[in-house]
């Protein structure tokens, strides 16, 4: 391979492995504001973002009723683990 081919071929992996490192949380924190700009976002220029009136209202509703602290306690505590 040419040295200017592979650092072609790094520079692209590392592009790659920076878009995909930024792409943002798969299951965002929906509230009702973000699906109220999602759905502006999507009637006016046709792209909404990841949140809809039916995703904030099961996050609002968990973030109520604290069924998914849970797993955030188990994850936080995981860290500690790793660091002692």
């Amino acid at each position: 391979m040419k040295p200017a081919s592979l650092k072609w071929t790094v520079g692209a992996l590392l592009a790659a492995t920076a878009a995909v490192a930024s792409a943002g949380p798969l299951d965002p924190d929906c509230t009702a504001e973000k699906a109220a700009k999602s759905a502006a976002a999507k009637a006016t220029i046709g792209v909404g973002g990841r949140c809809d009136p039916k995703e904030a209202a099961h996050d609002t509703a968990k973030d109520a009723t604290g069924i998914g602290d849970k797993d955030k306690d188990k994850d936080k505590d995981k860290d500690k683990d790793r660091l002692m």
